[in-house]
């Protein structure tokens, strides 16, 4: 029989865990800061629709990427250490891509959307921090609360055109600029680590060979890549998208871009608490099915406003729904030791996950038919795939835990 920690061990987890929230959230606004200015990147620079995917893309790329170092230096050096850490490392590439973006150089704006990239790697450090703070029964929960930290990129898909235009694009990036060097102060003085947090100082390549040795590392890696990286492409790409089939501008394409990620941000913790109560297996199924079906509706493109709406609103919300399944998943597979670096591993899947579709629905876009058929139906297909490997080879009790 096992004794249920003494509730002291996890006081203050509300705190933390809220403002871990945020420091995601702002973090993810930055991350994202590209991608609501994309068409106007395009039409000042004269852009093909490669070179805007390029511009879109690059972030993704470097932020799934470093997920990898990010997860297995949070085993190490705790949640506190590396929230505040990445927070503050981003501040420098927010102003360099708002310079670049005031000049109009494509060249530097790809360089440092390079390292924009940065703020994206927060994701893997906050998993296994929230994962410390919460008993194994809530870990769902805990982590699809920190998960819903993406909203950040329906904040910046909102806001983000609506300062430029009340304060121009430089001046935007040095308000997110402040609200991150705000976040890390904040950070500094009332974040803290749970007490169940033990540092791993072995070093971190063997960590991260130990973790791609655990069959749930890469099941959960390919599961994420299409969920996450689902909701992260489309939440990038979708101004461009909205711009070039339904013709509205930078604003608009905006505000339903933010409508699109909300929903995804909002369903994350109710698919994390749902497989907390019920096999994630279910959670996930259901998530993948449903995001077959909307993309395949999204093939028709369904007239304007309401019907386009709608199915966008149904395909966020079964990523969603995905994203914070796959993730308790997580939480109650992988070792407690090595959870950070399963997490890196998965988390820069679902980042990878989100890199090639921006370029694959740029390569594909039919300018003559303006349409986006070939890219939708990849997805379709992926998420058929996705979803006939859970069915057939994932099983509802999760197997005797494997040790790295």
């Amino acid at each position: 029989m096992t004794t249920a920690a003494p509730s002291s061990t996890y006081a203050g987890q509300g705190v933390n865990l809220a403002l871990a929230t945020w420091v995601s959230t702002i973090n993810f606004w930055a991350w994202n800061l590209i991608g609501p200015m994309s068409t106007t990147y395009a039409a000042d620079l004269s852009l093909s629709a490669t070179e805007t995917s390029m511009l879109v893309a690059t972030p993704i790329l470097v932020g799934s990427l470093g997920r990898l170092v990010s997860g297995p230096l949070t085993d190490r050096f705790g949640g506190r250490v590396m929230l505040i850490a990445v927070t503050l490392a981003s501040i420098l590439p927010v102003l360099a891509v708002g310079f670049a973006g005031t000049i109009g150089s494509y060249p530097l704006l790809l360089v440092f959307g390079f390292f924009l990239g940065i703020a994206g790697t927060i994701f893997a450090v906050g998993i296994p921090f929230a994962n410390n703070w919460y008993e194994p029964s809530k870990r769902g929960f805990a982590t699809g609360v920190f998960g819903a930290g993406m909203v950040g990129t329906a904040l910046s898909a909102f806001f983000t055109p609506r300062l430029v235009n009340a304060f121009g694009l430089m001046t935007t990036h040095v308000i997110i600029a402040a609200a991150l060097a705000l976040t890390a102060l904040l950070s500094f003085f009332l974040l803290r680590n749970s007490s169940q947090f033990h540092p791993n100082t072995d070093p971190v390549l063997p960590k991260l060979l130990a973790a791609s040795k655990l069959r749930v590392t890469w099941e959960m890696a390919f599961l994420y890549a299409v969920v996450f990286g689902g909701f992260v492409a489309f939440s990038n790409y979708l101004p461009t998208y909205i711009r070039a089939i339904y013709g509205f501008g930078p604003v608009d394409a905006g505000a339903r871009t933010a409508a699109f990620a909300l929903a995804a941000v909002l369903a994350r913790p109710i698919g994390g608490a749902l497989a907390d109560r019920i096999p994630p297996k279910v959670v996930v199924l259901a998530s993948l099915a449903g995001t077959a079906v909307m993309a395949f509706v999204e093939v028709f493109q369904p007239p304007a406003d309401f019907w386009s709406a709608v199915s966008f609103t149904l395909l966020a919300v079964f990523l969603g729904i995905g994203t914070g399944g796959v993730f308790a998943w997580v939480a109650g597979r992988a070792p407690a030791k090595s959870v950070g670096s399963v997490t890196g591993i998965v988390a820069a899947a679902g980042g990878l996950g989100g890199y090639f579709p921006p370029l694959v629905m740029g390569a594909t876009y039919d300018g003559q038919d303006n349409h986006y058929t070939v890219g939708l139906l990849l997805l379709v297909l992926t998420a058929l795939i996705a979803l006939a490997y859970t069915a057939l080879f994932l099983h509802n009790r999760e197997p005797q835990r494997e040790e790295p």
